[in-house]
């Protein structure tokens, strides 16, 4: 993939708490996927013959031991919108994610540890689905992302869609032009059992796998490219800014 371009952002100094990885909140900035219905095994809902109620248009399939759940994230390959022409094609990747070292401090006499935010990138033109390939209960990784500002000076060199195309079944808006709102950062810790999809033009951080020091995440990772460097990757870097996520006590305590 080419080199991405780069901006820089200075004077800020926020932190926000991460929160489990879930559905209706990470809506805004693309899919959680996850088996819909762990309680569920294929067999009783085929013998039941009925998934009538059951989400994203469910149906038993493979001779009645699979339950299929349909569309359960939308891929978006915009890339007839860049100005370059140049065709966005599938790509697929292997990121192994070695685990991050955070440094911990103590919070109201709670030991959290904290992760330092120093850029955020988007893929304009594409989705991008992390999916892990992990079976490991325990492991987690971290999910930060933001939603854009108004467009400024400072981004108008930096293409992006106008539009979805009609009938497209994406139920969010395009992010739009603008540099990442902190004000609006958000920050999940998933598990290995779940997969993220950030929508097309989302502001994100690149991979953050949690753990001990000598472990790792496998994701197997797909999305659009077409080796234009500012249609396929943008990032922002805060500079001399100061921006954490705090992760709650717990995630330490799953590390022991």
């Amino acid at each position: 993939m080419a080199t991405p371009v780069k901006i820089k952002l200075n004077g800020l100094d926020m932190a926000v708490d991460a929160v489990p990885f879930e559905l209706e909140a990470f809506k805004p900035f693309g899919d959680v996927v996850a088996n819909p219905r762990p309680d569920l095994h294929p067999a009783m809902a085929a013998k039941a013959n009925d998934t009538a109620g059951m989400p994203f248009d469910a149906i038993v399939a493979n001779q009645g031991t699979a339950i299929k759940y349909q569309h359960v994230s939308r891929m978006e390959n915009l890339y007839d919108q860049a100005p370059s022409g140049r065709t966005g094609v599938t790509v697929s990747n292997m990121f192994v994610c070695a685990s991050r070292a955070l440094p911990r401090r103590l919070e109201a006499g709670v030991e959290c540890e904290i992760f330092p935010v120093t850029v955020l990138e988007r893929h304009p033109f594409t989705s991008q689905t992390f999916v892990p390939l992990h079976a490991d209960s325990q492991s987690r990784y971290l999910v930060v992302v933001a939603p854009s500002l108004s467009p400024s000076a400072k981004d108008q060199q930096l293409p992006v869609p106008s539009s979805r195309p009609a009938g497209a079944m994406v139920n969010r808006e395009l992010p739009g032009r603008g540099l990442p709102d902190l004000k609006g950062l958000r920050a999940f810790i998933a598990t290995t059992d779940q997969a993220v999809t950030y929508g097309a033009g989302t502001w994100h951080s690149p991979m953050v796998a949690l753990g001990p020091a000598d472990k790792a995440i496998d994701f197997f990772v797909f999305q659009h490219a077409n080796e234009v460097a500012v249609e396929d990757c943008q990032e922002v870097f805060f500079g001399s800014s100061t921006v954490t996520v705090r992760l709650p006590p717990q995630s330490i305590a799953s590390k022991l």
